[in-house]
């Protein structure tokens, strides 16, 4: 499966990926107050799960300096993005990036680290097929688990509603309306509370596990 989605991924990103940015700061509302509410710890180590074209790492490094950054995703093609881009930043020493699956990860393989004081997914959720597992893999390894993610729309118009499912369609993203319930079992797995909250008229989700 992880290796069958990755060549879906690539294929999708192998064009998009040099555009990637500039469009979907558009659509991709509640990134950057993520990032903003990480608060890691000085020193504390950060890491994304399916962090694409390490736009949201590079913003991350730069909003909180103290800290050490890692990343990965399972499109090699978009890798190829995000290391170009770390590079221009000038960020390499304090952003780490791997090729991995989120569903079944090993960060200590991957990174030589076992746990991070935070973990955030960021509009990732709706594009992984075992989406619940990378929730799960997320909680047991990181302190303080933040996602954002597409809502259901469900104080917008409807004719809203279905051309952006439709639309999103095409690229392989489906919002996924039991996010809110498995972001609470996973915390209850881990012991841990959870805070959920719609953003923009349910435009997005957003969730907080720790």
């Amino acid at each position: 499966m992880s290796g069958d989605h990755a060549r879906r991924m690539d294929a999708i990103y192998a064009t998009q990926r040099h555009f990637y940015d500039l469009t979907r700061k558009y659509y991709l509302l509640g990134r950057d107050s993520l990032i903003r509410d990480l608060a890691p710890p000085p020193g504390g180590a950060v890491l994304e799960v399916g962090c694409g074209t390490a736009r949201n790492l590079i913003a991350a490094a730069k909003y909180w300096p103290d800290a050490r950054f890692f990343g990965f995703d399972i499109s090699e093609a978009m890798l190829a993005t995000a290391r170009r881009n770390v590079a221009k930043a000038a960020l390499s020493d304090r952003i780490t990036l791997a090729q991995g699956d989120a569903t079944d990860f090993d960060a200590p393989a991957l990174f030589g680290i076992a746990r991070f004081e935070r973990v955030f997914l960021s509009y990732t959720l709706s594009m992984i097929p075992g989406w619940q597992a990378a929730i799960r893999q997320a909680v047991a390894v990181g302190d303080k688990v933040l996602i954002v993610d597409f809502g259901q729309q469900e104080r917008l118009p409807r004719l809203f509603r279905s051309a952006l499912f439709a639309w999103l369609g095409h690229f392989d993203v489906t919002p996924r309306a039991e996010l809110y319930d498995a972001a609470a079992a996973a915390g209850l797995e881990g012991a841990r509370p959870v805070r959920v909250e719609r953003l923009y008229r349910g435009y997005a989700w957003r969730a907080v596990i720790g």
